[in-house]
């Protein structure tokens, strides 16, 4: 992320904007602007192509933050399945674009690391929430940001 953009973030915080602070907002931030900046470059591929990917990636940082904001833990996990649903549906566009000779491979690598690292962090994430509602432990329903994983391990 842009670090002007970073500093600006930190400011006018309130009870609504904590999504900001999670890793896996960030990162997909990040894998949209990677994406994004890629595909532009790609003079062969049809405008109608182009906007469906840059729709199914701009979708998984929107339905990170939809979730969060929601303030239930049921309706979390149920954004972070559509975000999860976003990023395999932009991942097998990425692909059928590589198999067609669109994208290159290397890119291909650049972009399979980072969108494998954001598909790991999402899955952990959401099974952490999942957890935690068969527990029936309690959903802090209180506007402090608290992400419910304590790292990001990726098996």
């Amino acid at each position: 992320m842009k670090e002007e953009l970073k500093n600006k973030l930190n400011s006018n915080k309130n009870i609504n904007r904590g999504n900001r602070d999670l890793v896996v907002w960030q990162e997909a931030i990040n894998l949209f602007a990677f994406v994004k900046n890629n595909i532009e470059t790609l003079n062969k591929v049809l405008y109608k192509v182009k906007a469906r990917i840059e729709d199914s990636i701009f979708s998984v940082s929107s339905n990170i933050s939809e979730g969060y904001c929601r303030r239930s833990i049921k309706e979390n996990i149920q954004f972070l399945s559509v975000a999860l649903a976003s990023l395999g549906e932009n991942y097998s566009q990425i692909v059928a674009l590589t198999n067609s000779d669109d994208i290159d491979l290397l890119w291909f690598d650049e972009y399979d690391v980072k969108h494998y690292s954001l598909e790991n962090k999402l899955i952990r994430l959401n099974r952490t929430h999942i957890s935690k509602l068969k527990e029936n432990d309690k959903w802090k329903n209180d506007y402090i940001l608290k992400e419910q994983i304590e790292t990001y391990e990726i098996n």
